[in-house]
């Protein structure tokens, strides 16, 4: 069935990982025919590639720090009630208006529970309509973990039956299951699809050889990466690759102070050989062609980094609560596919080392990973669409009642 619409939430607070890639799934869903609307909450990003879905911006939002727990809004003031009611009725007159067949929620109810003023009123306005349009969750493949996730995961179990047809695990399960950042990954099985990694294919016929045989630093969206690209910059006379040339790329959450420093720094200490820049376009292309790719362990740049087949060290970040950097990190060494250099180990010298370590690696083997998480998202959403056929999805029909 083509030409059915879909509603895809995504809310990023402090990096840009998971607008980038619920911007991927965006364009695999309109390749497979979807009218697309991404609604997104975060603050905007110049130039993001949607190629065929519209973009509904709503009034943004982000986190302060990596705790999370003071959130602005685009003025940088914390956010009010007032604000909140505000946010609230402009995403359900976005989602009245696309009148869709589909509502996907990336990340909520695993994460995302800031936003709640929001999304329950969405899904019950969702639940109430006839007929029903399939709702479906589109989750990483790693959570973050520990004693507070566990505290939440009743409610979190209890909202997905609730609400929710379908989560759409974005991972591969021969590499990790959910359930090994969501114990209770058993309690849904019948709702869990693993659809492979998300990630942007390169196109090695247009690639060119930008970036080639460079050390390429890299932080996402760079809001918390200043430290890494700090000591990148420092440990470069340390390393067997100082006669390189070092691209250095902030994202564009690095705050514009910091941004000055580095320059300031590669001028200093970088001997003509340290390139700073905000983030490319042309990342991927960076990517394939560079000696060694430095970066933290984020989803995409992680996974953009195997489709490229680089020579990967991975810092994972590790502020605040976070462990999904560290876990996606630590299996994907053990397959031999990164290096990786703990965040608390993070020095000039130390850094400079673990560079040249991986530098002299042969690039990674072909691996079997699944890498193919938005074709088939697409694929499954256009199954249950026909399967639908515009009746009540058979799962909450039976919670619910009429």
């Amino acid at each position: 069935m083509t030409g059915a619409r879909i509603f895809l939430y995504v809310q990023h607070l402090l990096g840009i990982g998971h607008l980038k890639r619920a911007a991927v799934l965006a364009r695999a869903l309109a390749g497979e025919g979807f009218d697309v609307t991404l609604a997104s909450g975060g603050m905007p990003v110049p130039g993001l590639d949607l190629r065929g879905a519209g973009l509904v911006q709503l009034p943004p939002v982000s986190a302060v720090d990596a705790s999370f727990k003071t959130l602005v809004d685009g003025n940088g003031l914390p956010i009010t009630e007032a604000w909140r009611g505000r946010r609230a009725r402009a995403l359900l007159e976005a989602w009245r208006s696309a009148r869709p067949d589909v509502l996907v929620i990336e990340l909520f109810p695993f994460g995302r529970r800031q936003m709640r003023f929001e999304l329950l009123p969405l899904l019950e306005e969702a639940r109430a309509r006839r007929p029903r349009p399939i709702v479906a969750c589109s989750v990483r493949d790693v959570l973050q973990s520990g004693p507070r996730a566990a505290a939440r995961a009743p409610q979190t179990l209890r909202w997905l039956e609730q609400y929710f047809d379908h989560v759409l695990v974005h991972g591969d399960p021969a590499f990790v299951p959910f359930s090994a950042s969501f114990p209770d990954a058993g309690s849904i099985a019948a709702m869990l699809e693993h659809t492979g990694y998300i990630a942007e294919v390169p196109d090695a016929a247009t690639r060119g050889n930008a970036g080639a045989d460079e050390v390429l630093v890299s932080a996402g969206g760079g809001a918390v990466g200043y430290r890494l690209l700090e000591a990148a910059i420092l440990a470069r006379p340390f390393s067997e690759q100082r006669a390189r040339i070092w691209r250095v790329l902030a994202g564009v959450n690095l705050p514009e102070a910091e941004f000055g420093a580095l320059l300031a720094l590669a001028a200093q200490r970088g001997e003509g050989r340290v390139i700073v820049e905000r983030n490319r376009s042309d990342f991927r292309t960076l990517l394939a062609n560079c000696r060694v790719s430095v970066s933290q362990g984020g989803y995409n740049t992680v996974i953009e980094a195997l489709f490229a087949g680089a020579r990967a060290l991975v810092v994972p970040f590790a502020g605040g609560a976070e462990s999904e950097q560290s876990l996606r990190a630590e299996l994907l060494a053990k397959r031999g596919l990164v290096d990786v250099l703990p965040e608390p180990q993070l020095a000039p010298q130390s850094l400079a080392a673990a560079i040249d370590r991986a530098a002299n690696r042969d690039r990674p083997a072909a691996h079997a990973l699944d890498l193919q998480g938005g074709a088939r998202s697409a694929r499954l959403l256009r199954h249950w669409v026909a399967e639908n056929g515009g009746s009540t999805p058979r799962h909450r029909a039976e919670a619910s009642g009429p």
